[in-house]
């Protein structure tokens, strides 16, 4: 299944490109390569995050849980891993958290500059209102220390036209970002609400945005592999920043 001589690493981000599976070095589980994250050595010789698995050079994968980075560096697992003397952050599980924000930051400002976000609570509301939730809105964005009344307003629009409340096709509502990493994205100030339109860039935010989630709610390795209950992709309800 992993066509790789040694199990800690792979080939590189060129001749691995067609993989979809990977081997968390920390708990030697194979993974969908969404639900990990790699790892490289810079030329500095320090371990950094590859968010976009396109640095050059051999990558280790460890779990997208800030749990298991957490473990990786107690256990030495990248020196082992890559079999060289390298320099381990104690603070990269902290550090690569960072990068998965301003990941999702970069990732909803492009979608905003394709014309597929609408922001203010206003704006929001009409939009839910023009007609069915899943036509006009594809998922709905709120700030993370947002006040509750507005949110359980919008949720409730969009629970009305079938959306929340669906099981079979649970509709996106992420609220990983605070006000002010909204702002940032979006070049305007106070921002709480936003909705996405249907498009490219909105899908690669909410890709970004549930591996951020995964990484901060995936406590342990049960849930490192899966998303959280009632969480589809990616509805999410953490109050974390």
């Amino acid at each position: 299944m992993l066509a790789i001589a040694d199990p800690d690493l792979d080939n590189g981000p060129r001749t691995d490109r067609s993989a979809t599976l990977r081997m968390c070095a920390v708990t030697r589980e194979v993974r969908p390569i969404d639900q990990l994250i790699r790892f490289v050595v810079a030329p500095s010789g320090e371990v950094i995050a590859d968010l976009k698995r396109k640095l050059p050079g051999r990558g280790m994968w460890v779990s997208a849980s800030r749990a298991m980075v957490m473990e990786a560096v107690r256990r030495h697992q990248f020196r082992k891993g890559f079999k060289r003397d390298v320099r381990v952050s104690p603070a990269l599980a902290v550090d690569t958290e960072a990068l998965l924000v301003q990941s999702s930051i970069d990732a909803l400002a492009i979608a905003a500059k394709a014309g597929q976000v609408i922001s203010g609570f206003g704006k929001v509301e009409d939009a839910l209102k023009s007609g069915p939730a899943r036509t006009s809105v594809g998922a709905l964005i709120h700030a993370a220390d947002g006040a509750m009344d507005g949110i359980r307003k919008l949720d409730a629009m969009v629970r009305q036209n079938g959306g929340i409340n669906d099981e079979s096709n649970p509709f996106p509502v992420v609220t990983a970002l605070t006000s002010e990493q909204l702002d940032l994205a979006l070049g305007r100030s106070n921002v709480i609400h936003a909705a996405l339109l249907a498009g490219p860039a909105s899908k690669t935010f909410l890709s970004r945005s549930q591996l951020l989630v995964r990484y901060r709610m995936a406590d342990d390795d049960k849930t490192a592999g899966h998303a959280t209950k009632n969480s589809p992709i990616p509805t999410v309800r953490t109050r974390t920043t």
